[in-house]
């Protein structure tokens, strides 16, 4: 299943962290907050669009799906070892093909 990538993070969090910079300026910038947080929105909007992202719950979907296959695969292993070290089985050999001899080629009847 192809992940579907975000391109930005949630305009909250962009919010959120521009509003923190913007209180963490020097007291002679304040004046400038408004624009200053503007200025610092645009530019994690700008910075964040250019990274692949996912959000948390298509990485948590993917997390799932990734544990489950594991525990598929963890089972398939089990089983074939019980398989493969069951008494009377049987080997298959595969049987040698003279040099020069390929698969598709087909042995003509004597004649």
């Amino acid at each position: 299943m192809p992940m579907r990538y975000q391109t930005g993070m949630a305009t909250e969090s962009i919010e959120k962290l521009a509003r923190r910079l913007a209180q963490s300026l020097p007291e002679g910038l304040k004046a400038a907050r408004d624009d200053v947080e503007q200025n610092f929105r645009s530019v994690l909007r700008s910075g964040l669009s250019r990274m692949d992202l996912v959000t948390r719950e298509e990485f948590d979907v993917q997390e799932a799906v990734l544990a489950r296959t594991r525990e598929k695969l963890d089972g398939l292993e089990q089983r074939l070892k019980l398989l493969e070290a069951a008494p009377g089985r049987k080997k298959v050999k595969k049987k040698k093909r003279p040099a020069g001899e390929t698969a598709s080629k087909k042995k003509e009847p004597d004649r």
